[in-house]
């Protein structure tokens, strides 16, 4: 049945047939207008990438840290600024990442400051045994230090960004200790020229057993008594052979992160205040990540049945006797820098 067109389809259709009349002019003016409004707009900033490399597993605390340093920094610049972490030497070899940061082959990186010793001696303050007791003397020493490791790190065209300290250094045993004399020929396990020291002076037998190797040394029997930290302790199932670990906090080794300088230059003012707003709280929170791992493992070595004793009053003095040694001695190899740091740390 044929339908009786109304006023309203005649509208329509003549509305219809205009717009079709005016669509190639329609579509001039839609792209002149769009490429106006393109040409005004401001343009999307890239985001800036960084690599940073570390030695450690991921789920080492100082890899988790650094996660959660990288994940704070993207979310507080809004994704200008994104920080990928490659643990475990995927993207360089620990002993290779200071070198690699400061030639600009990649943006930032982390290592233990005792491997940069060499270059910069300064950094080797928190290696001399048996001047800090506790984490609050471990904090403070690195405070006082930081301004000259600072220094040392910007004239190589590197800026630091923190520090966080490993658990402290205890003294593994096969039997009770009693003072320093009971290590008198005792086969003490060493892994740097400083442990082997400490070995010589305490006429401990120094016996040479590298990380990689620790755990069949201690299955063999090979050592008696070694310097170590209770994480180290309860990863290598140290209780199998040895019985008393003592709590004498030789040393509290740091780990430091760093940036190439030029990219931190080239960073805008507002992502680099996210990134040492970050760095600042990484620092904070890993010294309690650290504390925290030292008192899970000294749980586990006590389940696990070993004794966890203090240094007694006569062992404790004699050690205190060998770190003003140490001190002297690093004193007298580093030179005056060495004392910007050791007098105020020993008067205040």
């Amino acid at each position: 049945m044929k339908r009786t067109l109304t006023t309203k389809d005649v509208s329509t259709a003549a509305n219809a047939a205009r717009l079709r009349a005016g669509d190639a002019a329609i579509t001039r003016r839609g792209f002149a207008l769009l490429a106006c409004a393109g040409a005004a707009l401001p343009q999307a900033r890239a985001a800036t990438v960084w690599r940073l490399a570390t030695g450690y597993p991921a789920e080492n605390f100082h890899t988790v840290n650094l996660m959660t340093m990288a994940k704070d920094v993207e979310l507080a610049t809004q994704g200008r600024l994104r920080i990928d972490v490659f643990p475990k030497n995927a993207l360089v070899a620990l002993n290779d990442i200071r070198a690699a940061v400061q030639a600009g082959k990649i943006e930032a990186g982390e290592t233990i400051m005792s491997s940069l010793i060499a270059e910069m001696p300064i950094a080797g303050a928190d290696s001399v045994p048996f001047i800090t007791d506790s984490y609050a003397d471990a904090l403070r020493l690195w405070r006082i230090q930081r301004p000259l490791i600072e220094r040392a790190f910007e004239q190589r065209g590197m800026r630091v960004l923190h520090a966080v300290a490993w658990p402290p250094q205890g003294l593994l045993s096969v039997r009770p200790l009693a003072s320093m004399s009971d290590l008198r020929g005792m086969r003490m396990r060493t892994y740097n020229t400083t442990t082997a020291r400490i070995a010589t002076l305490m006429e401990a037998v120094p016996v040479d057993v590298p990380a990689t190797e620790l755990d069949k040394a201690l299955a063999e029997g090979r050592i008696d008594c070694m310097p170590t930290s209770a994480v180290t302790a309860m990863e290598s199932r140290a209780w199998q052979s040895m019985h008393y670990f003592y709590e004498i906090n030789a040393w509290f080794p740091k780990n430091i992160v760093f940036v190439h300088a030029k990219a931190w230059s080239a960073l805008d003012a507002s992502s680099r205040q996210a990134l040492q707003a970050a760095a600042a709280s990484a620092e904070t929170r890993g010294w309690a990540a650290s504390e925290a791992a030292a008192a899970r493992s000294m749980n586990e070595l006590r389940r696990n049945g070993m004794k966890i004793e203090a240094a007694s009053f006569l062992f404790g003095r004699d050690l205190k006797r060998l770190g003003e040694r140490f001190s002297r001695e690093w004193i007298e190899r580093v030179g005056a820098s060495a004392n910007d740091i050791f007098i105020p740390y020993f008067t205040r």
